[in-house]
Parts: C-alpha cells; structure tokens; sequence
C-alpha cells in the first residue's frame, strides 16, 4: 500500500491533507521520517507511527476490531439524539473512519461494544443461526427467586409479538441481580423479557459478547482485538 492511501485509511485526512503531511516531513513510521509519497507500506509492519511527534495507534488494515467497554449515557449511533455518541470515546484520527457496532446497547446499558469496519464479521456475529451467546448481569427492581428463572428460560411471549423467546441460561446472583445468557437480539430484548416474566430492568450490563468480554478495560475503554485469536 502506498504511504498517501495507508495515511488516509489512517483517518488522517483527504488526499492533499496527507500529502501535505508527507511534505512537510510530519510522517514517521517505525521511526523513519517518510517523505515520498509513493513509498510501499506494509500495514501490517507498522509498529510505530508519529504525525508532528505525536503518536498515534497505527489501525490494522484493512478491518480492524475495537472491544469498547461502554459506559452509560452513551448512544450506539453515529448521530445521537440524546447523549453523546459511542465512537466520541474514541481518539482522533480513530473516531472518524468507517465502522459500525456489532449490534447495539440502549443509552443506559453497559458493557462489552464491538465496533469493526468487517461487514462479513458484523453479519456473523448479528445473523441468529449463528446463535452467539451473549451474556447480561441485570440489576431487577422486585426481589425475585428461582421462578423467575424458570419462567425465562421456559420461553416467554414479548409484548407486540408473536414469538416465544427463551433464555439459553438464567440464574440469580442474589434477589435482585440476574445473570442472563441469550442468543437471539431482538430489540430490547432483555428488558422486555424480564419485564414478561413479572419483573423490571433498573440496570443492565452486558459481560460477554461471544467469548469476548471487557473486564480488562476501564469503563469507556477500548483496544484492538483480532476474532481469529478468539473463538465465537
């Protein structure tokens, strides 16, 4: 790859604002100031990359994986309406190149977020035959017992549908925390399950996607991850 299209799939700005970085000798690579705009990149050898001395995390080319662990009050949209939007927790260039969430969590959820430019990886994730497990610590409003399990994991009928969802696994940490496990991903689902079953969602934190999980990251934390190196 070329050093003016590998700084450009950077996020570091349009054709002339990267040559114009190339120019002015702003561009180091693994320590080597680049100043030829044709120079043969390989992005998968870039260790080190610095613009005007600042270092910057080189993105893997061409997809590349973001774990996030999202905090509350944040939406997963492009164009938020109400709070700031998931990817403003992402540093600059970063923020500004073409991904997409793998799914969604609602503005008051927590937890693991994927982002990725894969469109193929987005699908398998998202697609229901592959029935990837996701799993939810739930924060209940009614103190609730194995009953509560039982009638989840039996299947239990949303409002304004006509299809029974059941949980893969359910099971209380205490009367009022729930960990649940679901492979389907319907709208709020979680919470419209609970809300089914007789009880309410106060909070909801999402622990595991897959076989990812955030626990390593700060809340509103990210870091790159490759999904062949894991198992879905």
């Amino acid at each position: 790859m070329q050093l003016l299209k590998y700084l450009q799939a950077q996020g570091l700005g349009s054709r002339k604002q990267c040559q114009a970085l190339i120019v002015d000798a702003a561009v180091q690579i693994n320590g080597m100031v680049c100043t030829d705009t044709r120079m043969d990149i390989d992005p998968l050898n870039v260790s080190s990359l610095k613009i005007d001395e600042v270092n910057l995390t080189p993105v893997p080319l061409p997809h590349f994986y973001i774990l996030l662990h999202k905090p509350a009050d944040y939406e997963t949209s492009h164009k938020p309406q109400y709070y700031p939007s998931v990817f403003s927790l992402l540093p600059e260039p970063l923020r500004h190149l073409d991904m997409q969430a793998v799914g969604r969590l609602d503005a008051d959820t927590t937890g693991v977020l994927i982002l990725t430019n894969d469109g193929q990886f987005n699908h398998r994730c998202t697609s229901p035959k592959h029935k990837l497990p996701k799993i939810y610590q739930v924060s209940l409003k009614h103190a609730a017992d194995d009953k509560l399990c039982t009638v989840l994991k039996n299947g239990v009928l949303l409002h304004d549908d006509n299809e029974t969802v059941q949980a893969e696994a359910a099971e209380l940490i205490d009367a009022h925390t729930l960990l649940l496990t679901i492979t389907s991903g319907k709208y709020h689902q979680v919470k419209r399950m609970v809300a089914a079953a007789g009880n309410r969602v106060i909070a909801l934190h999402r622990c595991a996607f897959g076989s990812w999980q955030a626990d390593d990251l700060p809340i509103g934390g990210w870091r790159f991850f490759q999904p062949e190196s894991d198992q879905m």
